[in-house]
C-alpha cells in the first residue's frame, strides 16, 4: 500500500514539474498590458484637456474663439464672463476651449477656475498696441508663468492683428516682453521680501536670478507666433494645438 502511495506522489510531482509556464506568463503579460492601457486612457479622460485663451482686453481672444468654433468674426466687445466650447483639433478628440475675460477685475478669478485643467495656454497679444501697453501685458504674463498650476502647460504667445500695417512682429514683441518681464520680476521680488515668504502661495521663480530675463531660461515650453483673427489666419495656433495633443 505504501509503495502505491509513493508511486502516486511521484506521478503527481512529475506532472507539476512538466507544466508549461509559457501560457501563464503570456496571460500575465496580456493582463498587465490591459491594465496599463486602462490607466492611460483614464488619465487622459480625467486629466488636462483645456486650452485657455488669455491676455488683455481687446487683444482679440473672443474673435479667435468665435472664428475657431463658429467661423465668423464678431463685433468688438469686452467680455466679462468666460466663453467655453468644444473644439476639434485635427484628427484628435475634441478639447475644451476657454476664452478668459481680459478685464483686470475678473480675469485672475476666472483663470483660477480653469488653470488646473489646462493643457495649453494661449496668451494673445495685440500686436498694434503692445508697446504702449507693455507693462500691463508683461504683468499679466508674469502672473500666468509663475503660477505653480501652469508649470506642466505648454504656452503660446499669439501675436494677433498682424493684418494691420502698424503691427509689431513676433520677434520684436518677444524682445519687448523679455525686457519688461525683467523689470516686473525685480518689482515682484522686492514686494515678496517686504511681506515675507508664504511657502503655500509662493510663486515660481521666473528665469535665472541675477541674470537678465530670457524666455529660454524658464521651464515651460513657450513659443511665439503671429496670427490674424480678422483674416482667419489661425493656422499657427491650430497647428500648435495639434502638436501638443
Amino acid at each position: 500500500m505504501d509503495k502505491v502511495n509513493e508511486n502516486v506522489r511521484e506521478k503527481k510531482h512529475i506532472k507539476l514539474g512538466e507544466i508549461d509556464s509559457g501560457p501563464i506568463l503570456i496571460a500575465l503579460l496580456l493582463g498587465f498590458i490591459a491594465v496599463a492601457i486602462f490607466v492611460i486612457l483614464r488619465r487622459r479622460s480625467t486629466g488636462r484637456r483645456d486650452f485657455l485663451l488669455t491676455g488683455l482686453c481687446e487683444s482679440g481672444k473672443s474673435a479667435i474663439f468665435m472664428q475657431l468654433l463658429y467661423g465668423k468674426f464678431p463685433e468688438t466687445f469686452t467680455s466679462i464672463k468666460e466663453n467655453v466650447g468644444d473644439y476639434q483639433v485635427g484628427g484628435h478628440s475634441s478639447v475644451r476651449l476657454v476664452d478668459i475675460p481680459g478685464h483686470y477685475r475678473v480675469r485672475d478669478k476666472c483663470f483660477d477656475l480653469y488653470k488646473h485643467k489646462a493643457k495649453g495656454i494661449v496668451f494673445v497679444v495685440d500686436s498694434v498696441t503692445v508697446q504702449k501697453d507693455i507693462r500691463d501685458v508683461a504683468d499679466n504674463l508674469y502672473t500666468i508663468l509663475t503660477d505653480s498650476a501652469t508649470q506642466p502647460c505648454s504656452v503660446l504667445v499669439l501675436c494677433n492683428k498682424q493684418d494691420q500695417t502698424t503691427a509689431k512682429g513676433s520677434q520684436v514683441i518677444k524682445s519687448l516682453l523679455e525686457k519688461e518681464l525683467h523689470t516686473v520680476r525685480d518689482t515682484r521680488s522686492r514686494k515678496l521680501q517686504s511681506v515675507g515668504d508664504d511657502d503655500v502661495n509662493k510663486p515660481v521663480t521666473l528665469g535665472k536670478p541675477g541674470r537678465d530675463f530670457e524666455f529660454g531660461h524658464i521651464s515651460q515650453n513657450i513659443q511665439f507666433v503671429e496670427s490674424s483673427a480678422k483674416d482667419k489666419e489661425l493656422n499657427t495656433l491650430t497647428n500648435w494645438m495639434s502638436r501638443i495633443m
